[in-house]
């Protein structure tokens, strides 16, 4: 009585390969909307940021990682130089410059 049932079930089952592409759509589903949710801009922001990195020149007024805000008094390949007070200059990683400010927004005392 009961291998006839298991037989009977198991037998019923004849699209296999149509059935896992159905349970895989949501996860491909779930894949793509992370994709276009999280990941995409994502790398837009790192895209934006690396431009703005690679566009900096001597004078720009920026903030820094920690919030601080000073102008730039030398660039290197890796480093730059922010001077944050008439004569005092803090070295700090390109990659440490979260924004570029609009000119005459820091003064300096001299």
């Amino acid at each position: 009585m009961f291998i006839s049932q298991a037989f009977a079930q198991t037998a019923g089952a004849a699209g296999g390969a149509e059935s896992s592409l159905l349970t895989m759509a949501p996860l491909v589903l779930m894949f793509v909307v992370l994709y276009f949710i999280m990941i995409r801009p994502q790398m837009k922001k790192q895209k934006e940021h690396r431009a703005m990195i690679e566009a900096l020149a001597k004078g720009d007024e920026v903030v820094v990682g920690g919030g601080v805000i000073g102008r730039v008094a030398k660039l290197g390949e890796t480093f730059l130089q922010v001077e944050v007070s008439s004569g005092v200059e803090l070295q700090v990683q390109r990659s440490a410059v979260v924004q570029v400010l609009p000119k005459g927004t820091f003064s300096a005392s001299k």
